[in-house]
C-alpha cells in the first residue's frame, strides 16, 4: 500500500475513482504477499504490483471494469484455472485479489490513513471481501489502537473485527478473518480483509563508513526506516548519507540505551554494527545481544576481529545464548569485495534471518520457492 499511496491520494483528492487490486490471500508458490496492490487511475494509468507481471494485465482490465460500475470483485487467479496460461500465473501459485472502486465516496477515511502510515502511526483497514449480502462486500472500518471509524454493518461485527485487526497490528501482519454474517464469531459467511499497516521496522547502522553508507542505502530500498549513528561528527553527516531517515551523533551505546528507554525498538529492528572498532562495537553489542527481542543483529570485521569479539563479549558477561544471536562476520558468503555487494549480501543475510532461508541457490533446492 505505502508504494502506491501518493498516486492513490492524487485521484482521491481529484474526485476521481480508481480501480484498486489488492491481494488478499495467497498459497503456494504466489509471488507476493497479501497486502500488494496494483492502482488503476481514471487516465489509465497503472500503479504498483501484485504478481511481479504474472496477472496484471487481466487484472488491469477488471479494474477498469470495476471502476466504471461500483461492484467489488473478489478474482482468483491461479494455475488451477482454465484460463492459467491466458492469465499468465503459471508457477503453480494462487492469488486471491480483491478488486473494489476506491474514491472519496467509497472511502472517506483515506486521507487520514494515508497520515497515519506517512507519520508511523500504526492504522488497520479491514474491508468485507465476502458476504451473503452483497450490499456489505466492499464496506470497511478503520481500526487504531485505540478507537474504530466506519461501520461493517452492525456494531456485533465492528466490535470483533476491530477487537481482532487490533491483534493483527499488534504482530504487524494482514490476514483474511472468517465470521458469522454478523460478525459471530463461530460461524462462517463473512469474509473480511485486514490489511495492518503498523510503522516501518527500524534499521540502525552503527560505524558512519563506507560501507555502512551502502548498508543503509540497501535498508531504505527493503522498507526499513533507517538511522546511521556515530560519535563522530565529522563522518555522522546528511551530506555522507542521503537517503536515510535519521543521522545521530552520539556514542552508539547510549544511543542504543535511550531508544531502548523510549520503547523504540522492538522485535522487528534491525541491527548494523560495522565500525569493527572495540571502543563502539562491544558497549552496544553488549546491550543489544541482551535485549529479549531483535529481528537481527549483526557486526562487520575480520575472523580475527570477530573471534577477539567474542572474546570481549563473553570476558563483559555475556551468556553463550546472547553471543549466538550475533551474526558475525556480517553478512552471507557471495564472494562480494565493494561496499555496494557487501551491502548486498548484509541485506541477504538480514532476508534470510526474517523468513528462514537457507542462502542456497534455488537451483540446488527444491520444493515451493515461496515458503508459505
Amino acid at each position: 500500500m505505502r508504494d502506491v499511496l501518493s498516486d492513490l491520494l492524487a485521484v482521491w483528492r481529484a474526485g476521481g475513482i480508481a480501480g484498486v487490486g489488492t491481494v488478499v490471500r495467497t498459497s503456494a508458490s504466489a509471488p507476493r504477499l497479501a497486502g500488494a496492490v496494483m492502482v488503476v487511475a481514471p487516465d489509465g494509468t497503472v500503479s504498483g504490483s501484485v504478481s511481479g507481471g504474472c496477472v496484471e494485465g487481466a487484472l488491469y482490465e477488471l479494474a477498469v471494469e470495476v471502476a466504471a460500475t461500483g461492484r467489488p470483485v473478489l478474482q482468483r487467479y491461479g494455475i488451477s484455472d482454465d484460463d492459467a496460461f491466458e492469465v499468465g500465473l503459471t508457477c503453480g501459485g494462487v492469488l486471491d485479489i480483491f478488486v473494489e472502486p476506491v474514491s472519496p465516496a467509497t472511502f472517506g477515511e483515506l486521507a487520514a490513513v494515508a497520515a497515519d502510515i506517512e507519520e508511523h502511526r500504526p492504522v488497520a483497514v479491514a474491508t468485507v471481501i465476502a458476504h451473503p449480502e452483497p450490499a456489505w462486500i466492499g464496506r470497511r472500518l478503520v481500526v487504531r489502537p485505540h478507537g474504530a471509524a466506519g461501520t461493517l454493518g452492525s456494531a456485533r461485527a465492528d466490535a470483533a473485527v476491530a477487537d481482532d485487526a487490533r491483534g493483527l497490528l499488534a504482530a504487524g501482519r494482514s490476514a483474511v478473518l472468517t465470521y458469522g454474517p454478523d460478525g459471530q464469531r463461530r460461524g462462517e459467511g463473512m469474509e473480511v480483509f485486514v490489511a495492518a499497516h503498523a510503522p516501518r521496522p527500524r534499521m540502525l547502522v552503527f560505524g558512519a563508513i563506507d560501507f555502512a553508507a551502502a548498508v543503509a542505502r540497501q535498508g531504505a530500498f527493503l522498507g526499513y526506516r533507517v538511522t546511521v549513528c556515530d560519535a563522530r561528527p565529522v563522518f555522522a553527516t546528511a551530506a555522507r548519507f542521503p537517503g536515510v531517515d535519521e543521522v545521530v551523533v552520539d556514542w552508539p551505546h547510549r544511543y542504543l540505551a535511550g531508544q531502548v528507554a523510549a520503547g523504540t525498538i522492538d522485535a522487528q529492528t534491525v541491527i548494523c554494527v560495522l565500525t569493527h572498532d572495540p571502543k563502539f562495537d562491544i558497549p552496544v553489542l553488549e546491550i543489544a545481544l541482551r535485549l529479549p527481542e531483535l529481528a537481527y543483529v549483526g557486526a562487520m570485521g575480520s575472523r580475527r576481529t570477530h573471534a577477539d569479539r567474542l572474546d570481549r563479549l563473553r570476558a563483559a558477561g555475556l551468556t553463550e545464548a546472547e553471543v549466538d544471536r550475533l551474526h558475525s562476520p556480517i553478512g552471507l558468503d557471495l564472494g562480494g569485495r565493494t561496499p555496494e555487494e557487501t551491502a548486498v549480501s548484509v541485506a541477504a543475510e538480514i532476508i534470510a534471518a526474517r523468513w528462514g532461508g537457507g542462502g542456497r541457490p534455488l537451483a540446488q533446492t527444491d520444493g515451493p520457492i515461496h515458503a508459505e
